[in-house]
């Protein structure tokens, strides 16, 4: 399984492996290197695409993208099911046939990684006249936004600009082009194409999979809040039933060796770093009277939900411990509970202690459990500036905890 542990560095692609001269972000390699088709010189994922790029370090082998047609694009429209039909299945079930834009990708990569708060601030600023109801239009003004330059960006307001930095943070903040030192690649042309190298945005694209189940074949659907939040629950869902699966084979439970690997996976630490974790936690497990019972999808999609409070759970983390001490399995699961609502297994704790728990006291540094934490939460795209590796990460720790807000 060592290749598990090589997630974050596989999300490092060789520029040589893209057009020469632009400036990439690691989002945008991470798209390009998945999107499987192409239509009228824009490049898409499919919902399968999309599911895989969570999974998977490298996308399924092909000889090159795949050209889809008119007919095919009339096809998606007719077979994409209405919000309403909505479920935990709906990539799964789509495969191949659905497509999603960057512009797409980058919302739901930054939706999938947010509590449920997050879903209700987001919906509010896509509702831009406030009733209560997007429509397609609202939508893709943020859409754009997202996705936009940095003379799309100076024009909104600073409460915009707040809300966007607090819901699509890292999305928000490492445009293509963004690098001050670096002059732009990217000009819009008359057809209103992002003339970008690789086909990644244009201003007027056809309807995706994603406007169609949300506003209708027609587009003149508005959506609501409650069948937002549903689509986005749902769809969390299916990314972390994707990821346990991919351990579980079918099995009711993984292991608490493979729930470790999946949590140390997208992180920068070294590999002997993880193996270093992963050999304690097994020293520990063989100490223990009874065989341990494994953890079930439920104990691991709560604590999945908790990440996406991670920074509720920083701070409560700093207001309790004033004077930095490690926290007990108690306190831990009390200040999980206040910020999630969410209980966790008694067992669960006990497995996440086992891993963090450096000298075995039944005290946990918070400090280094929420910095590898958020690697994961992020999935290998938030970067570490100053050094990779063992060095990298103690530099992340620092860079986390210099200030006395949460990020």
């Amino acid at each position: 399984m060592e290749a598990s542990f090589n997630r974050a560095e596989a999300l490092k692609e060789k520029d040589e492996d893209f057009a020469p001269g632009l400036k990439l972000t690691s989002r945008e390699k991470h798209f390009i290197k998945f999107a499987s088709v192409e239509y009228d010189g824009q490049i898409y994922m499919t919902p399968q695409d999309f599911l895989e790029s969570f999974v998977e370090e490298e996308p399924r082998p092909r000889l090159k993208r795949r050209q889809i047609t008119k007919k095919e694009i009339d096809d998606i429209k007719h077979s994409t099911p209405a919000l309403k039909k909505g479920s935990s299945q709906l990539f799964r079930s789509l495969r191949d046939k659905g497509i999603i834009s960057y512009t797409e990708y980058l919302f739901l990569l930054s939706i999938l990684t947010k509590p449920e708060t997050g879903f209700l601030i987001a919906f509010n600023m896509f509702d831009t006249d406030g009733n209560q109801r997007v429509d397609k239009e609202e939508f893709l003004v943020i859409l754009h936004l997202l996705s936009g330059q940095a003379k799309d960006r100076a024009a909104v307001s600073e409460e915009m600009r707040k809300a966007m930095e607090k819901i699509f943070s890292h999305a928000w903040a490492d445009k293509h082009g963004e690098n001050e030192n670096a002059q732009t690649n990217v000009e819009a042309s008359a057809e209103n194409v992002v003339k970008d190298g690789e086909g990644l945005k244009r201003k007027n694209p056809v309807d995706t999979t994603l406007l169609i189940h949300f506003f209708g074949k027609k587009g003149n659907t508005t959506l609501k809040y409650e069948d937002f939040r549903r689509f986005m629950e749902n769809l969390q869902t299916e990314v972390l039933e994707m990821e346990f699966q991919e351990f579980a084979k079918g099995a009711p439970t993984i292991s608490e060796i493979d729930f470790a690997r999946i949590l140390l996976r997208y992180t920068h630490l070294d590999m002997k770093v993880c193996h270093m974790y992963l050999d304690r936690l097994l020293n520990r497990l063989k100490e223990e009277e009874n065989i341990p019972p494994g953890i079930s999808f439920s104990e691991f999609k709560i604590f999945c939900q908790f990440l996406n409070n991670l920074e509720d759970f920083t701070i409560a983390m700093r207001m309790y411990t004033l004077a930095d001490h490690p926290i007990s399995k108690g306190e831990f699961h009390r200040a999980v509970k206040i910020c999630t609502g969410a209980n966790l297994s008694s067992h669960l704790v006990s497995t996440v202690f086992n891993i963090f728990d450096e000298d075995g006291d039944g005290q946990l540094s918070y400090r280094e459990f929420i910095a590898i934490m958020k690697d994961r939460l992020h999935r290998g795209f938030k970067s570490h500036i100053k050094g990779e590796g063992w060095e990298g990460f103690k530099t992340c720790i620092k860079q986390e905890f210099k200030s006395p807000v949460a990020r």
